[in-house]
């Protein structure tokens, strides 16, 4: 049986888009889309170092709502190689690879090369930095998972 739920992780993005407001926005495309409301997890705060950033996600029983998902979509402000370690995004996306549960992303800001993309297993990274993009990258996903 393949599970019906998408846990969508979010981050803030700006300070008009904080986490609850993304992942609202893609909630709302992946609604559209006809997937079921996802389980939200939205990540406030500022990640620390990458003991905290563990820490965290085991408060917000993150594996194990990971493992009864289909898919995880990481909604982050900004990928990219120079500050991805230690981070949210990337402990997320480990996580999901090394549990085997396909792992998407959307971003305000991609700046992820084709190598660093796959080495974090990611099935697609959506760029999107409005409600409304944000909203249009939900819908774009839900066709994809």
């Amino acid at each position: 049986m393949i599970p019906n739920t998408i846990l969508l992780a979010a981050c803030r993005f700006d300070a008009r888009l904080g986490a609850e407001r993304v992942a609202a926005a893609i909630g709302k495309g992946l609604l559209a889309g006809g997937w079921p409301g996802p389980d939200v997890l939205a990540i406030v705060g500022e990640a620390g170092p990458e003991r905290r950033v563990r820490e965290l996600l085991d408060e917000l029983d993150f594996d194990w709502r990971m493992r009864r998902a289909r898919a995880v979509v990481l909604a982050a402000r900004r990928l990219e190689e120079r500050t991805l370690a230690g981070s949210i995004a990337f402990e997320i996306a480990t996580r999901a690879r090394q549990s085997g549960v396909p792992a998407y992303a959307v971003a305000a800001e991609n700046r992820l090369g084709p190598f660093d993309a796959r080495m974090l297993d990611l099935q697609v990274i959506i760029e999107a930095a409005t409600a409304p993009a944000l909203l249009a990258a939900g819908k774009h996903l839900a066709g994809l998972i």
